[in-house]
């Protein structure tokens, strides 16, 4: 009778062993391939399934500012370096009342004592061009345009 209890034994122990080992190596329940984890929005913090809740884009970098003071740009001639085809911004605050002129572009803009120019185009010739406060001829903005 021993060798009949044995084989019982090792039969339950089989048993157990394997169901052991299929739940420990079963698939997650969510792995039915359609994705089930939260998404999570960086600004509000609110949560729901495949991004149905509203995502933030993210942020366009700041536009650089050039501070005309004293007759001369605060932190020296701004670097701006762009492809062919991107898109150029950069705004200038002045204490007197000037001009801002692209050249090679051939933008100009007015800006009051006191107010801010904002100069928004596109990068459609390569090169290297300066802008200036025209009516003081001094140069505020370098701009490399490489194709």
């Amino acid at each position: 009778m021993k060798s009949g209890r044995s084989k019982l034994a090792l039969g339950a122990a089989l048993i157990v062993a394997v169901i052991a080992l299929f739940l420990i190596l079963k698939p997650d329940d969510s792995d039915d391939g359609s994705p089930q984890a939260p998404v999570v929005s960086s600004s509000t913090g609110s949560t729901g399934v495949n991004g149905q809740d509203k995502v933030e884009k993210p942020k366009p970098p700041p536009v650089p500012t050039v501070i005309f003071r004293d007759g001369e740009p605060e932190d020296g001639v701004l670097k701006i370096d762009v492809k062919e085809g991107d898109q150029i911004r950069f705004n200038v605050k002045s204490d007197v009342p000037e001009e801002v002129h692209v050249h090679g572009y051939d933008i100009s803009q007015d800006v009051a004592a006191g107010g801010t120019a904002k100069l928004d185009f596109k990068a459609e010739i390569t090169g290297i061009f300066e802008a200036e406060m025209e009516r003081s001829g001094i140069p505020i903005v370098e701009l490399q345009i490489n194709p």
